[in-house]
């Protein structure tokens, strides 16, 4: 019988630091640009009330292959990461995935913005203000020096109360503003993590030597960009190019409008790996698409099964032959 680790929300949330995420996802990116990792983009089903989508992934790296589950039912998402030896094949750990799945989309873009904002680039700007943009600030902060914070959401109540607790917890100038294009004013990083169908960041907002990292549209009837900030960007960079092609509404406009071909677009692992060159000129705006990808979610679930194992979290029971 082999032994399976079960590993709870709360857990999980003890074990994942964003320092761990940042290292394991630019790590993943760097196997992937050596074709040592095998990533599917996500399937969605229909289902009587709702979705079930599914992402599966290999990364012998850590010894692990699976997916990450997730339904989307009556508004509630309940996610699950589940682990298979790559040496045995046997079941090795099912992790409750939600926190997981926020650290780790935040460190995406840390990782992007490590490789490819300007080194003095000291404000952000984000669009969002929901749990997945504190990971994404808490990341760009990780692998930047940040001065100042700059926020917006479409209810106002929700950015004032957002930018009060961001700036007790990080300890730095964060502020709500009142016009969307004030979010991008002198904003060197900008953020887009919404569920807005329709842009959020214009082009005509954002400065020279912007990077930008679009986190939020991973379905083609959403888009938080409007065509203008990718015709501006000088290089577009995604997670995947093949699930990029599938799911990222940010995209399909500009290709369709001939602005940018899917051939132009690179991907961030072959950049980590040194394999692409970066940010082309100071005054260049980069954009990098996250779409969030299995891979991130099987590697960083390994690495948390081995820190359960050592810290003795979690409960195991007995499960298959």
């Amino acid at each position: 019988m082999g032994r399976v680790r079960l590993l709870t929300e709360a857990e999980v949330t003890q074990l994942l630091p964003m320092s761990l995420a940042l290292e394991t996802v630019e790590s993943v990116f760097r196997w992937q640009a050596a074709g040592q990792t095998v990533n599917k983009p996500r399937v969605r089903l229909r289902a009587p009330k709702g979705l079930l989508q599914v992402m599966p992934a290999v990364v012998p790296e850590v010894g692990a292959m699976g997916l990450k589950a997730y339904t989307v039912i009556a508004g509630r998402v309940r996610f699950v990461v589940l682990l298979f030896s790559t040496e045995t094949g046997e079941v090795i750990g099912i992790l409750e995935a939600d926190r997981l799945g926020q650290v780790r989309t935040g460190a995406a873009s840390g990782v992007a913005t490590k490789y490819l904002a300007r080194p003095d680039a000291d404000v952000v700007g984000c669009y969002g203000t929901g749990y997945q943009a504190e990971t994404q600030i808490e990341a760009i902060c990780a692998v930047r020096k940040i001065r100042r914070i700059q926020v917006y959401g479409r209810d106002p109540e929700r950015r004032h109360r957002f930018a009060r607790a961001l700036e007790d917890r990080l300890k730095l100038p964060v502020v709500a503003a009142e016009r969307p294009e004030e979010a991008a004013r002198g904003a060197l990083i900008l953020v887009t993590i919404t569920n807005s169908k329709t842009p959020v960041l214009h082009g005509a907002w954002v400065e020279p030597g912007a990077h930008i990292n679009a986190a939020g549209s991973n379905a083609l009837e959403r888009a938080e960009l409007d065509v203008e900030a990718v015709r501006r960007a000088a290089l577009v960079v995604a997670d995947s190019r093949e699930q990029a092609q599938i799911e990222c509404g940010d995209l399909v406009e500009p290709v369709k409008q001939g602005v940018i071909a899917w051939d132009r677009i690179d991907e961030l692992g072959d950049i980590v790996a040194g394999k692409r060159p970066g940010r082309p000129s100071p005054e260049a705006i980069t954009l990098f698409e996250s779409q969030g990808v299995a891979m991130q979610d099987v590697a960083v679930g390994a690495r948390l099964l081995e820190l359960a194992r050592a810290r003795s979290l979690g409960r195991e029971i007995e499960f298959g032959v």
